[in-house]
């Protein structure tokens, strides 16, 4: 996968730049409204991307912040959303607005998107209300993100319900370990 460009900002337009590399190589990036404000032509960017594998296509979209790039695939996660529709809605506002949005069940914000019906709003917001936890204006992505998320995926793996598992990952003590170390504590922990 292609996890971030770097280069020179060749050109901006119809919501897409195109990025020069030092090899050479000019990489079509779909981007957030915020990046699309921020690359402009001619500036040496650093542009966090996601690859979209599809039958016909490999679609780079592109990213200011790891916040922003991780919003975007948890709205990929739902049904009936493609990445350019989880673009468009990264373009209602800041990622703090939009989570907060989504843990208020905001159907209304949410449909001011284009190609967002009600109950596609209300989709988003059942499913990724626990996913992405919002206070104090930060936004947490909860266990489901980095080694703590690879041992909640790995009990469940084993047989494990999602509760137990994110119960367990929960009590440990997650400083300076891998997900193996994670692992074998949840294990000699678990019920």
């Amino acid at each position: 996968m292609i996890g971030l460009i770097f280069g020179q900002v060749a050109s901006n337009y119809d919501g897409q730049v195109v990025v020069k590399t030092a090899g050479g190589v000019g990489y079509l990036v779909y981007g957030s409204l915020a990046g699309l404000k921020e690359w402009t032509v001619g500036k040496e960017v650093s542009i966090l991307t996601y690859l979209a594998v599809r039958e016909n296509a490999l679609d780079l979209y592109g990213f200011v912040s790891e916040q922003e790039r991780e919003l975007f695939k948890h709205l990929l996660d739902v049904s009936g959303i493609g990445p350019k529709t989880a673009l468009h809605i990264l373009s209602l506002g800041s990622v703090s607005e939009i989570a907060s949005a989504i843990n208020r069940g905001d159907v209304a914000y949410l449909t001011q998107v284009s190609g967002i019906g009600k109950k596609t709003a209300e989709r988003i917001a059942v499913e990724l209300k626990e996913k992405i936890s919002f206070s104090d204006g930060t936004i947490s992505y909860g266990e489901e993100s980095g080694a703590v998320g690879d041992v909640v995926q790995g009990l469940i793996g084993l047989g494990y319900s999602l509760a137990d598992a994110r119960a367990v990952v929960k009590s440990l003590d997650v400083k300076n370990k891998n997900a193996e170390q994670l692992l074998k504590e949840a294990l000699q922990k678990i019920k």
